[in-house]
């Protein structure tokens, strides 16, 4: 990681990606993290971290700026009543 973030950065990358957010991994130096990996935000801290629940059951942190990653579209509205969410079948 290249220093320290300033409050400023960290709050871009809040807004950028707030809890709930999917993203798809496209590179993390650590072994059983694939290109392609999905997860959700679950939150992110002071220094600029986003703590994930990964669909692997893992829950590596992603820093910016060492792991390579982007955010998935949302889930389109009106799901069907009954139908869990990615979110919710990750966090069982």
């Amino acid at each position: 990681m290249a220093g320290w973030k300033t409050r400023a950065e960290v709050a871009a990358i809040r807004k950028r990606y707030p809890a709930g957010s999917r993203i798809e991994l496209d590179y993390m130096n650590e072994q059983g993290m694939p290109p392609g990996l999905k997860g959700i935000v679950k939150s992110v801290d002071d220094v600029g971290q986003l703590h994930m629940i990964w669909e692997n059951g893992r829950s590596l942190a992603l820093v910016s700026g060492a792991d390579r990653f982007h955010r998935l579209p949302e889930p389109q509205a009106g799901k069907e009543a009954g139908k869990e969410t990615e979110a919710e079948e990750i966090e069982r």
